[in-house]
């Protein structure tokens, strides 16, 4: 988990680079939650992206942290024992990379972290590709456990709250659970390719909403903050 300090593009709070172990299986959402189905469970659609013929495919965004716990919460109550969740910012970042230690997640380095780079074209959605707007989940090419927009297109909620990177081995590592502010993951669609790599992390507090903002599925194991 983090970067490597030659990282094209890193920034500090990626380091140092540690090993961690996942001690229990977790599913998580081929794509972001789109607003087609944010809408058939909560009945209305916040995004500033709605209304276009393909808006329903699109992420859902303009949606907090809290919003998205209270989704997962609407979730659970339709299909009891499924156990929906926000993933933590340790699973986010193991299903993003499906096994590599790239930049990206099929291999690539990150070769223009302000400008259009070729790896990331190919990816996800970003400030030179999207035309100045979201586009309609699973266009781009998936990493190598088939997920899809697990970078650019929109940002993705984590469930915990940031933790200081330790240069040991750890297991189901886990940020706070109470409190501000929370992690969110991915870049968006107006970001450039250094926010779009599977390292980069940043927070917002969560009652914060942005029309690059949304989130994606998680269910599986409990998860406890040793925090």
């Amino acid at each position: 988990m983090g970067s490597p300090e030659d990282e094209a593009g890193r920034w500090s709070d990626e380091g140092p680079r540690h090993e961690v172990t996942i001690s229990s299986g977790f599913w998580l959402g081929v794509t972001p939650v789109t607003q087609r189905q944010w809408a058939a469970v909560m009945g209305k659609n916040p995004s500033r992206f709605a209304g276009k013929p393909d808006s329903g495919e699109r992420p859902a965004e303009q949606v907090s942290w809290e919003e998205c716990v209270e989704y997962c919460g609407a979730v659970n109550a339709i299909l009891p024992g499924l156990g929906a969740r926000l993933p933590s910012e340790a699973e986010w970042e193991y299903a993003c990379r499906a096994g590599t230690e790239s930049a990206f997640n099929d291999g690539s380095a990150c070769t223009q972290p302000e400008g259009k780079d070729p790896a990331l074209e190919a990816l996800g959605w970003y400030d030179k590709n999207t035309g100045g707007e979201t586009h309609p989940v699973g266009l781009r090419k998936p990493n190598g456990w088939g997920l899809r927009d697990m970078h650019g297109n929109v940002w993705e909620w984590c469930l915990d709250g940031p933790r200081e990177y330790v240069g040991r081995a750890e297991t189901d590592p886990l940020g706070p659970l109470v409190g501000d502010p929370r992690v969110f993951r991915g870049g968006g669609w107006f970001g450039v390719p250094r926010g779009c790599r599977s390292a980069y992390r940043f927070r917002l507090l969560p009652g914060f909403r942005d029309d690059s903002l949304g989130f994606r599925l998680a269910a599986g194991q409990e998860l406890q903050s040793k925090a």
